[in-house]
């Protein structure tokens, strides 16, 4: 594990110091310093105060949503988390895989270290002792309506927190109770505002959006490489991607794409023209235009999450210094579902641009001289062998899924609790749906890579590529053969993804 450490003190983090604990490349530190640890318990103290002078508190001394005309005697009050995080334990479908848990404890951690959600310093620290000893709540993926927050797949969080459900630890799904004990772990009584704290955010949105944010940046710039290796294998007019030509339609991703085909294809103002074919079909011609719509919006996607990584948004916000309790919607998830609704169009849009350019490399009426499936079959078995010809319906099933996922989850609120929560955020959904999307994404982008490859060496241009594309043909080559004779190919197009995944394909800088 790498030394680089993400310290958490209520200053802002970014989406890579999520993604870095999430995937165990750094390490996490709670700041210990006695003005932060002062600032997070003077909360706790305050929610203390005003239950000594029986103040009316939403979510401490009443009950939730709808039921906050419901007054807790005060006797009863210690009691009310326990049963918050008990009746909200109906989360079903898959559980979150580990990288995405780690990343949600992160986002909760660095929510309540803001100092606005009246916890104690200790419940921090509870929270950085299982990202620190990698005990992970088994947390479902699906009935959060993005608002008040996610509060069904947070309650997880909190019964582990206090010792109860199942954690994954060591490779091995748990009881909760057992694993504290094995390690002396201590569990929470959480405080009258401490269940509601945790759970009543938008960590689980917010942190599949950092995760998100990491794959599909890298994923427009594995689209933009197989691109260039597309226009070689088709025998493409590398004069589409000229900087005159960009400079008059300004968008920075758009130019920035072009930019990157351009060095790739050592296309410059004193190389010799090759443009015997005036225009080439859209997916290679227009690819930039593509391509460039998501490198354009992922500095506000960043925007977007990042404000929500680094705000406080549970109810109630709780002014320790001020000695204010502020009932909000803060847990509302609009901008994060936003945000994941705009990405899966833009990822979706890469996997059918890649789709469109694997038809063309398998097509004998477009692939301008290379052989019907990227067959690499020697002429007495070409009848035989069939190349790449199932991996293109493949791609062609991955992608209309991919397709058919972009509906936005957010236009899909529905009224809840008794008309208490009438208007939510679907931001969970939305998150979960783009994960699918990037997911299909890039196992189109796994087939397309061996394919292009493919056809460059059939081609037999490889005396004109420059170094950059030298390297990620060796990197492919390195991994997978040379597609000779029929083969199953699953292995090699899961390994591909794998390495897609932990981003091994050298590309820009």
């Amino acid at each position: 594990m790498s030394e680089r450490k993400v310290i958490v003190d209520g200053q802002a983090l970014t989406i890579n110091d999520v993604c870095g604990i999430a995937g165990q490349q750094q390490t996490l530190t709670l700041s210990a310093k006695k003005s932060f640890v002062r600032r997070i318990d003077k909360g706790a103290e305050f929610i203390d105060s005003l239950l000594q002078e029986e103040g009316c508190v939403y979510g401490v001394t009443t009950g939730y949503g709808d039921s906050c005309t419901v007054s807790i005697p005060l006797h009863q009050v210690e009691e009310l988390p326990k049963h918050l995080y008990t009746f909200h334990g109906c989360g079903l479908g898959k559980h979150f895989d580990s990288e995405q848990t780690r990343a949600i404890l992160m986002v909760r951690l660095n929510s309540l270290a803001q100092g606005f959600s009246g916890v104690r310093y200790l419940l921090l620290q509870q929270i950085t002792g299982l990202l620190q000893q990698d005990i992970l709540p088994l947390i479902p993926e699906e009935g959060s309506v993005g608002a008040s927050g996610d509060l069904t797949p947070l309650s997880y969080l909190a019964a582990v927190l206090a010792g109860e459900r199942e954690v994954l630890y060591q490779g091995k799904v748990q009881a909760t109770a057992d694993v504290f004990k094995q390690l002396k772990i201590i569990p929470l009584v959480l405080k009258p505002k401490e269940g509601l704290a945790i759970m009543n955010g938008t960590a689980v949105m917010t942190a599949i959006a950092c995760l998100a944010y990491q794959r599909a940046a890298y994923l427009s710039q594995l689209c933009t490489r197989i691109t260039s290796l597309a226009s070689i294998a088709l025998k493409g007019n590398a004069y589409h991607f000229d900087e005159k030509l960009f400079s008059v339609k300004p968008h920075n991703g758009q130019i920035k794409t072009a930019q990157r085909m351009r060095a790739d294809l050592q296309l410059s103002a004193e190389a010799p023209r090759n443009d015997s074919r005036l225009q080439d079909r859209y997916s290679l011609r227009c690819a930039p235009h593509v391509i460039g719509v998501l490198e354009d919006t992922l500095p506000w996607f960043k925007q977007f999450i990042e404000n929500e990584l680094n705000s406080a948004n549970d109810n109630p916000i709780i002014d320790a210094e001020g000695e204010h309790v502020l009932h909000g919607g803060h847990f509302y998830g609009g901008h994060i579902a936003f945000a994941m609704d705009s990405m899966k169009t833009v990822v979706a849009n890469m996997a059918d641009l890649m789709d469109r350019q694997m038809a063309q490399l398998m097509d004998t009426k477009f692939n301008h001289g290379l052989p019907a499936n990227l067959s690499g079959a020697c002429a007495e078995q070409a009848m035989l062998n069939h190349g790449f010809k199932a991996i293109q319906i493949a791609v062609s099933a991955w992608t209309a899924e991919a397709l058919k996922n972009t509906m936005p989850a957010s236009v899909f609120s529905r009224s809840t609790e008794c008309h208490n929560q009438d208007k939510v955020s679907m931001g969970t959904i939305a998150a979960r749906d783009c994960i699918r999307v990037l997911e299909l994404t890039e196992q189109v982008a796994s087939a397309m890579l061996m394919a292009v490859v493919q056809g460059v060496e059939l081609r037999g241009r490889n005396e004109l590529l420059g170094a950059a594309l030298k390297t990620t043909m060796q990197q492919v080559r390195d991994k997978v053969d040379f597609l000779e004779t029929d083969r199953a190919m699953e292995q090699e197009l899961r390994l591909c993804m794998q390495l897609i995944r932990d981003r091994h394909w050298s590309l820009y800088e």
